[in-house]
């Protein structure tokens, strides 16, 4: 059902109130209630915490609009007051009188509802109306999605309003610093993500989404191979944006796709647009279809599905971006938005070539989902900020002077929230997941045996991090991206595992990164475990701070990786710093690549377990304190333990490995020329000591200072995937 998921939300507040939060929500248009009726559906489903009253005015309750009011009704949801306060004319001084209207009719409805708190939507003459009549009436204020940038008159619009409001609710890091640069209280901003997000990111994959293209487009549509057109005027250029509208409608003619084109929203500029439109017989052309509303349930799905998305709707710049959708950005209307690399810009065009070229860029691409603007968990956190509000606290806002030019301190929730990673680790035995903080604390873990086929496998990694998602939300804890560890060549950029290890079968050509980002809405980073390891050494171990240095795991393979210059080496087929096959002898036991003499067939787990068993057959490992039963497997344990009680065979053995090992080493250093060499794995702290004078006795002078250290970290593999997204997905630039 519609308000499922903000069920959860009920046991978030921690100090129920005496008596219920009257919150009167009030939508002008099919655009705000897409973002609203989210909140909505939350404070309906608490009714011992809110009493929900909902006011509509504006274009909702026009004809040549849709009539949209229609839709809440469908919701079912009881609309307290109806107030029809459009003047229509759609120019400028239309929307001035409309604003003119709404305050003469709201203060009879706010004095009869007398909410404790107005929530109001963004940056439309419609809520500047709302929040000015609430604010005069000592009403208090929600604003939703303040903060943000856009380019035109909505701009200066939706900081009004920020500023008559006394609480905010936004959307991004940006806004949040944009508010607080504002002089708005820090402790009234919360940083929640769009409530659209969760509605949009819940329902994305609904299986009857080819029932919902074929009832708007026509059967003969296929998925990925139409594109959904949403242009609305410019009120402060409004001849610019009407030329640009004709440059889209003639590109679109050209570009000869089926096309879904819905009708401008009601500013100054629409009357015009709509000619242009039927001028050019856009309503009788063959391709396009034109609508005036779509709910938006079956809108984001055709969204969703879309070849490309072209227009200026904040719809492309926002919601587009979480399907991975291609857009096409027209004019300025969205200048300033936080946008994904879905989006491509056409800021200005005298000619419909340049958007007729866009179109070819773009049209039929999928891009990595963004969730720039939400992670689907905003009305959870806006119910629990609404439910915190004391009504006995000053009404009278206070500001923040002077602007503040950097963060200010947070309180260590805000930091957890904001800054963690989901970290997966794709072991031969086990796949374990994490949810990491900032600062490398593993906030949660779970763990379950890997299975051994590729659906299987998939499946369950899938649903681990789903459970973590949703974990994540009670522990504050705000998931930026997922990083994910495995064994084999894997190619970083794109995603994919090339060639796995033996010990995870069917899991070469891989594409790991698409269907985990598809169905999380995250951002998405896999590297080899051994990378991974070096970078949890950069990140949280020794190597914090050194600008070249390698480590080495040695545990039941031999593996690791490089970090030169501060960037991990990965080579030009992404097999760097496979330490393991560095050969140290022509004539050695034969190594799982199928050459002979690497440092893994001597040095790893792997090869002391084989000659500990051959020591063992020839009876040859027995020696007085070192118990083993019969029916113990033989493991490198036993052959460490033979040769510390004494016996001269396992000491030759391990001699030989831990010289063969300090010899890698070496070539590495006589490469490489790092400062300091990280060994991890079980047999880390064996080989510290051997490897060290390995290196005193063999390598140049000039490289026999490289201290060699034991790692301390417990979780390298979890660390380095969590380290990947807390480094790159906090200073990613869109």
């Amino acid at each position: 059902s519609k308000i499922f998921m903000y069920i959860h939300a009920l046991h978030l507040y921690s100090c129920p109130r005496s008596q219920k939060l009257r919150v009167c929500v009030a939508t002008c248009n099919r655009a705000d209630y897409s973002k609203l009726a989210p909140i909505m559906f939350g404070l309906k489903s608490h009714p011992d915490e809110f009493e929900l009253e909902v006011v509509v005015l504006g274009s909702h309750l026009i004809d040549d609009y849709g009539n949209t009011f229609r839709m809440i009704e469908q919701d079912d949801f009881d609309i307290g007051s109806k107030l029809h306060t459009i003047v229509r004319g759609e120019d400028e001084a239309a929307m001035v009188e409309s604003v003119g209207l709404a305050l003469v009719k709201l203060p009879d409805v706010i004095q009869r509802l007398h909410p404790d708190i107005l929530v109001v939507h963004g940056d439309r003459f419609d809520a500047l109306a709302l929040a000015t009549a609430a604010a005069l009436m000592n009403i208090r204020i929600l604003h939703v999605e303040g903060g943000e940038v856009s380019g035109t008159i909505d701009d200066s619009i939706r900081h009004a309003i920020s500023k008559l409001a006394h609480y905010h609710a936004c959307c991004t890091r940006m806004a949040e610093q944009h508010l607080i640069a504002m002089c708005e209280d820090h402790s009234r901003i919360l940083l929640a993500g769009c409530p659209s997000y969760d509605k949009l990111l819940l329902s994305h994959q609904k299986e009857d989404y080819m029932d919902i293209i074929k009832s708007w487009l026509g059967d003969n549509v296929k998925e990925h191979d139409y594109i959904v057109a949403l242009q609305h005027p410019v009120t402060t250029d409004i001849k610019n944006s009407i030329k640009i509208y004709g440059l889209m409608l003639d590109a679109l003619l050209s570009f000869n796709k089926t096309t879904l084109i819905l009708f401008p929203n009601i500013d100054a500029g629409s009357k015009e647009m709509v000619r242009v439109m039927r001028k050019k017989g856009i309503e009788q052309h063959p391709n396009f279809r034109a609508v005036k509303h779509i709910p938006f349930e079956q809108f984001i799905q055709l969204v969703n599905h879309a070849g490309c998305m072209i227009g200026n709707s904040s719809c492309g710049v926002r919601e587009a971006g979480a399907f991975g959708t291609p857009v096409i950005n027209l004019g300025t209307r969205q200048t300033g938005r936080e946008t994904g690399e879905n989006v491509l810009h056409v800021r200005d065009a005298d000619t419909h070539n340049k958007i007729y070229h866009a179109l070819e860029l773009q049209f039929g691409k999928r891009y990595p989902c963004s969730k720039i603007y939400g992670d689907g968990n905003a009305v959870p956190r806006i119910l629990k900020f609404l439910s915190s509000i004391d009504l006995d606290e000053p009404l009278q806002k206070t500001f923040c002077f002077p602007p503040v030019k950097d963060p200010i301190s947070q309180d260590i929730d805000h930091i957890l929230e904001t800054q963690s990673a989901l970290a997966v680790d794709l072991g031969g035995t086990n796949l374990r997941v994490a949810i990491i903080c900032m600062r490398g604390n593993i906030v949660r873990k779970y763990t379950q045996a890997n299975p051994k086929t590729f659906e299987a496998r998939m499946q369950l990694i899938l649903k681990m991090c789903s459970d973590a998602m949703r974990d994540a939300v009670f522990l504050n804890c705000r998931i930026l991206g997922v990083g994910v560890s495995t064994g084999g060549r894997v190619n970083p950029q794109e995603g994919v595992v090339l060639h796995s290890t033996k010990l995870i079968q069917e899991w070469s050509a891989v594409d790991l990164r698409t269907p985990i980002s598809d169905a999380l809405h995250l951002p998405v980073w896999v590297d080899n475990d051994g990378n991974c390891a070096a970078l949890a050494e950069k990140k949280f171990g020794h190597g914090k701070g050194v600008e070249n240095f390698v480590t080495v795991i040695t545990g039941t393979g031999i593996g690791g990786g490089i970090i030169h210059q501060n960037e991990l080496v990965h080579g030009s087929t992404f097999c760097a710093a496979e330490l393991g096959h560095i050969m140290v002898s022509f004539d050695g036991p034969e190594c799982s690549c199928g050459s002979r003499g690497c440092i893994e067939s001597i040095a790893s787990g792997m090869a002391l377990q084989r000659e500990a068993k051959r020591l063992h057959d020839e009876d040859l490992l027995k020696v007085d304190g070192l118990d083993m039963k019969i029916s113990d497997p033989i493991t490198a344990a036993h052959l460490i333990n033979a040769a510390r009680l004494g016996n001269s065979k396992a000491n030759i053995v391990l001699n030989k490995a831990s010289t063969a090992l300090g010899m890698g080493i070496i070539n590495i250093l006589h490469i490489m020329n790092p400062s300091l060499v990280i060994l991890s794995g079980v047999l880390g702290s064996y080989y510290q000591a051997p490897v060290q004078r390995t290196i005193m006795e063999r390598a140049l002078f000039s490289a026999q200072s490289v201290k060699v250290v034991i790692s301390d970290l417990e979780e390298p593999a979890l660390l380095g995937a969590a380290s990947m997204v807390l480094d790159y997905a906090t200073r990613r630039i869109y």
